[in-house]
């Protein structure tokens, strides 16, 4: 699928955890969507566990690594970007109008997304509703699987059975 046009641009800022990466990677194989990393990360790519997340969909998907946030911005000057945040009253599937080719930006599971990257898309924080409680938020993984299917459902599920 490395030619085609995604459907949309996954991004997870510095990420910590293999695995959530390696499913986050199926996720993203298996809906036409791109996924960038951005450096620094908390594993190397080539960890075993990032591949058995993966399994055999790993050596077939569509993966950009960047050195920083800046450098995916600067590369990518028009995308329209939306951060996926506990910090934000936005909600994700019926206060935004997706467009395929959307990145949605997700933050590192220990701390979320810094300040800088939060205050420079204001207006296109969203959140996944979820009870308040002593626990932090969803698991990464199950986050981006139901932000990217709602996304997908509003743009029409495009090169998708």
């Amino acid at each position: 699928m490395k030619n085609n046009i995604p459907n949309l641009h996954i991004v997870l800022f510095q990420p910590e955890i293999p695995q959530n990466t390696g499913n986050i990677g199926r996720t993203c194989y298996l809906t036409n969507s791109r996924l960038h990393l951005i450096k620094p990360l908390g594993f190397e790519l080539d960890d075993k566990q990032v591949k058995r997340a993966g399994l055999d969909y790993w050596p077939h998907l569509d993966l950009e690594v960047h050195e920083s946030f800046d450098d995916m911005i600067e590369k990518y000057p028009d995308a329209t970007i939306y951060l996926s945040t506990t910090k934000e009253s936005k909600y994700h599937h019926d206060e935004v109008q997706y467009k395929q080719g959307d990145f949605i930006v997700f933050g590192r599971e220990s701390s979320g997304l810094p300040d800088y990257i939060r205050d420079k898309y204001v207006e296109n924080r969203i959140r996944v509703p979820m009870v308040k409680s002593t626990t932090r938020s969803l698991n990464l993984s199950n986050t981006v699987a139901i932000v990217t299917y709602e996304a997908l459902r509003q743009i029409g599920f495009p090169k998708m059975k």
